[in-house]
């Protein structure tokens, strides 16, 4: 199973460089980043943007996947953001894999005006982003530098995006869902999936598994409805939201990492320790269980 970290943008980049350096360092297969406008979970201290921060990351590492998880149509619109993912994709040499989710209802729906959308809404307009960020980026990969798209909510007319970025069949796609739209959605359009585990810290760490359990049997049916085969899709779990805290200790990280293993997870995501919580853990441990 491959570890990822997952670098909140909240260091001014003097600080963050060094962090970034390290976890490229450490060898493990992938960085991450939030791409919020204001995150919930640390709601008055600095906040950095995902996509500048990335851009300077992939600067100053050379071999490290980047990423986000994840970014969504809050406030972007796919056909800007397809410029800026496969600029992205070139500067880091081909090294991104771009997460997306339907977003939540919260600080980043609310922040541009309105009250946020309605839940069929949000799943539409997910729906519509990634049709339209698959078909630019594709289309680009394979010398096809103009798109067209008419949705209901997002609309391409003749959009441009050239050369295309450096992979094919075009940069990976790591899709957050647990609905049925979103899991079709995922094994329509994705390269990974990303699951995140529970916040509900009312459950058992045996609970927080089984319920995990219930979301990998989803992504499996989704397959099956879909004709494609489950072992082709990567499995992304981002931890340390519910009782399960892969970092407490090396022991902790290799039970979880068995555990997710036997539910078929490819990847297994933690913080980047801070000294408080949110994602308070030791340093010391990360770099231990990135060595195993």
């Amino acid at each position: 199973m491959r570890l990822g970290v997952c670098v909140l943008p909240e260091y001014p980049w003097a600080e963050a460089e060094p962090i970034w350096r390290r976890v490229d360092e450490l060898g493990v297969h992938c960085a991450w980043t939030y791409d919020h406008i204001t995150y919930s979970g640390l709601p008055s201290g600095p906040w950095y943007g995902a996509w500048p921060t990335l851009t300077a990351a992939a600067c100053a590492t050379s071999r490290v996947r980047l990423g986000t998880l994840v970014s969504s149509a809050n406030f972007r619109h796919p056909v800007p953001f397809a410029q800026e993912i496969m600029s992205l994709d070139d500067i880091s040499g081909g090294r991104l894999t771009v997460g997306v989710g339907a977003g939540s209802y919260g600080p980043d729906a609310t922040v541009l005006g309105g009250e946020g959308w309605s839940a069929k809404e949000r799943a539409d307009r997910f729906a519509e982003f990634v049709e339209v960020l698959d078909a630019m980026l594709t289309n680009a990969a394979q010398g096809r530098p103009h798109t067209s798209y008419a949705g209901a909510y997002y609309q391409a007319r003749d959009a441009r995006l050239e050369p295309g970025g450096p992979q094919l069949p075009r940069t990976p796609l790591a899709l957050a869902a647990a609905g049925p739209r979103g899991l079709d959605l995922t094994v329509r359009h994705a390269q990974t999936w990303v699951c995140v585990d529970t916040s509900d810290r009312e459950r058992s760490r045996d609970e927080q598994f089984a319920y995990i359990a219930g979301l990998v049997a989803k992504l499996e049916r989704a397959c099956e409805r879909g004709g494609r085969d489950p072992r082709s899709i990567d499995r992304l779990v981002l931890t340390g939201f519910g009782p399960d805290r892969p970092l407490a200790s090396v022991a902790a990280f290799e039970d979880s990492r068995g555990r997710y293993a036997e539910l078929g997870f490819t990847d297994l995501v933690v913080h980047y320790p801070r000294p408080a919580d949110p994602f308070a853990a030791s340093l010391g441990t990360l770099e231990a269980v990135a060595a195993l």
